[in-house]
Order: structure tokens, then C-alpha cells, then sequence
């Protein structure tokens, strides 16, 4: 199993099985259960970050890598990294920001701020920061959504969403804990997003010092997908970027957002 969200999930073990009510996000129709049904009876055989339909890089020689920043929203997990944020704004480094729908309630204005931004491009990062799955399966201790119903209330209530306050529709997806069962990620598909998964792990959940998220970064090569944490100040993922990404951009690399290029 990876570390990926070993020390993370600690933090961030608040999901629940019911979809919180949320004023803010449109209410779910009939339109999506059809997809529900293509999929009932589907009895996966993959669990992990890695299963099939997963991107994990961009599909490019050019030299360019995609930073990501996930936003989880659990009770510890609705911080803002306001160094980091200050930073990416101010040498103009594009980055695609996963946001959970939680995150964007106690981070109103910051959101639409970001969302307004040429720099950035908002990407869904689920209603309950839940594992992707049909079967309840769980990691970390988190549990994962119990249903292809389920699932799609979790994907879909927070793309709405975001919808409804950027005006745009997010195409990218990344489940809380980055697991996936094959069946969910077809799911994911089939309501319009690709599954966003990554090639380096920046931060291991914003638990990483600043000196090993500089390492992490030196390691990137072109089309590497960088997975880190924009919700954690205390954390060390700012000093760390602000430590590699000069080094990266002498080396020649340039950053980009994951739907500048086509994704493998």
C-alpha cells in the first residue's frame, strides 16, 4: 500500500456514508440514474491508485509538468496555505487545484478567487472526500462510497457545484485517498471526468518537511503529475516549493495545468 495518504487520513477521517446537505449546490435529478443502473451488478476486481482508466502523467515529450493541490475540506482539513498560494500567484505558476466541496464552503471568496484566475484550473476533489468505490470499501480507515449511486452523488453534488459558481463544469477528478476500484473510475467517465491520478508524491498528505518536498520535486521529469496539498499552512509544502521550482525552471521545465495536455 502507499504511503500516500498514510498520515493524512489521520487527519482527515470525517467522511460519512450520507451526502450532507449543502444549500449551496444543486440538488441531483433523475438524469444521473440511468448511469446507476448500467453499472448495478458490476462487481469490481482493482483496488488502488493505480487501476485501469487512472492518468497518472501527461502524455507529452515536452518539457512540462502539471503541480496539483488538493483542497480535502475534513475538520482539520479546511486550512489555506496562504504562502503557497501567494507564491504560485506571484511568479505566475500555473497549477490544477482538486477542491472538495467543503473546502470551497469555509473558503468562500478565497475560491472564487482562485477560480477566477487564468492561472489555475479548478478540478473536483468529491462532495465527502471519500474513496472510490462500489462496494464500501475502505483505506486508511476512511470509508469508501458504498454504491455506483453513491458515487456519483459524491462526484456529482460537488461538480454541480463548482458549476454553479464558476460557470464551467470541472472534466477532472480525483477521489479523497486517490483509491479507486476500476468500476468507480468508469463511473467517473461516464459523467464527464477523467480520473486524475499522479507520477510523483510531492507531500505524503501535507506531511512531509520542506526539504522532502524539494527533494520530491527535483525528482520530476517531463509529464510528471505532481500530487500535493494547497489546505495545510503548517505543513512544509510551500518551502519546499519555493525551494524547487526555481531549480526546476533552470533545468528547463515549465509548469503547466493538467488540461493543457492530453493525459496517459
Amino acid at each position: 500500500m502507499s504511503i500516500h495518504f498514510v498520515a493524512c487520513a489521520l487527519i482527515c477521517i470525517t467522511a460519512t456514508h450520507a451526502v450532507a446537505a449543502d444549500p449551496a449546490a444543486p440538488a441531483l435529478t433523475t438524469t444521473v440514474s440511468p448511469i446507476a443502473a448500467r453499472f448495478a451488478g458490476r462487481v469490481p476486481n482493482q483496488w488502488g491508485e493505480r487501476v485501469t482508466g487512472v492518468h497518472t502523467r501527461l502524455d507529452t515529450t515536452e518539457p512540462v509538468i502539471a503541480l496539483t493541490f488538493d483542497a480535502c475540506g475534513s475538520t482539520k482539513g479546511k486550512g489555506v496555505d496562504a504562502r503557497l498560494i501567494d507564491f504560485l500567484e506571484r511568479n505566475r505558476i500555473p497549477a490544477t487545484l482538486f477542491i472538495n466541496a467543503r473546502w470551497i464552503d469555509a473558503n468562500p471568496q478565497l475560491f472564487k478567487r482562485l477560480a477566477a484566475s487564468p492561472l489555475f484550473e479548478i478540478a473536483n476533489h468529491g462532495t465527502r472526500h471519500m474513496p472510490a468505490s462500489v462496494t464500501g470499501r475502505s483505506v486508511y480507515g476512511i470509508a469508501g462510497t458504498r454504491s455506483a449511486q453513491d458515487l456519483i452523488d459524491e462526484i456529482e453534488v460537488n461538480a454541480r457545484k463548482i458549476e454553479s459558481l464558476t460557470g464551467t463544469r470541472p472534466r477532472l477528478y480525483r477521489s479523497g485517498t486517490a483509491y479507486y476500484d476500476e468500476v468507480a473510475v468508469e463511473i467517473a467517465q461516464s459523467l464527464d471526468h477523467a480520473v486524475a491520478g499522479f507520477s510523483i508524491l510531492g507531500d505524503a498528505g501535507a506531511t512531509y518537511s520542506s526539504t522532502q518536498v524539494r527533494d520530491a520535486l527535483l525528482k520530476t521529469a517531463p509529464g510528471d503529475i505532481v500530487i500535493m496539498h494547497m489546505n495545510h499552512p503548517e505543513s512544509g509544502t510551500a518551502g519546499g516549493v519555493i525551494a524547487a521550482v526555481p531549480e526546476l525552471q533552470k533545468r528547463g521545465l515549465r509548469f503547466v495545468r493538467m488540461s493543457d495536455y492530453p493525459l496517459k
